[in-house]
């Protein structure tokens, strides 16, 4: 019988705007399976050009955002509360908020239990199940689905029900890059501290990301 590990490893299992041309591009290089114990940073590069599926809705991470238990930015820097407490939970499970008490965002758990760090799923190049997703979204332009971490939740079911779920395990569905992918980087959106840190990370030429990348740079 094979051990489950618990280390929130996870085994192989663009109308938001175009991208700036001085945004600066990663070389290509083949990205290892997502291994959920490392950094947000590692792990919100690791997620571009994988594919996400809710109970089989869902496409390619075409945009992410880092976010650390001491970045004062994150939810998780002020420690634990009721809301925020899956995000101190196990590497590799889903973290669910709302947002100014309307749209559900999913955010993916890193580090050792008790760290409190993060990945939010900006957007999505929709791939599975988009008549569903145009439903769910009221819409028919593809471009527009998944562009945005609440227009992701919307489009994949995603409500706090999902809160606590392992994404290695239905309805849930993570499988690794299909091949090299460039990343660009710049600072996050939405944010009033720490704003100068470049921890959001999209598919370089993609027209599925939420906001063009109008800062140069390359994250670690």
């Amino acid at each position: 019988m094979n051990q489950r590990r618990t280390d929130g490893y996870v085994p192989g299992a663009s109308a938001a705007g175009e991208e700036d041309p001085g945004a600066s591009v990663a070389p290509f290089s083949p990205l290892p399976p997502i291994d959920f114990s490392a950094s947000s940073v590692e792990v919100a590069r690791a997620l571009i050009g994988a594919t996400l599926l809710v109970d089989g809705v869902g496409g390619v991470v075409v945009e992410t955002e880092a976010y650390d238990g001491e970045d004062p930015a994150s939810h998780s820097f002020s420690g634990p509360t009721a809301r925020n407490a899956s995000m101190f939970g196990p590497p590799g499970r889903a973290y669910v908020y709302q947002s100014y008490g309307i749209h559900w965002c999913l955010n993916l758990v890193c580090q050792e239990e008790g760290h409190g760090a993060g990945v939010l799923i900006r957007a999505l190049e929709p791939t599975a199940g988009l008549d569903l997703m145009r439903a769910r979204r009221g819409l028919q332009n593809v471009q527009l689905l998944c562009a945005g971490p609440g227009r992701v939740a919307q489009a994949l079911g995603i409500t706090r029900a999902h809160d606590g779920l392992s994404v290695g395990e239905p309805p849930f569905q993570l499988l690794p890059p299909a091949g090299p992918v460039a990343l660009v980087t710049g600072p996050r959106i939405g944010i009033s501290k720490a704003i100068e840190k470049p921890w959001r990370f999209g598919l370089a030429g993609s027209r599925f990301v939420s906001q063009p990348f109008r800062q140069s740079g390359v994250g670690p």
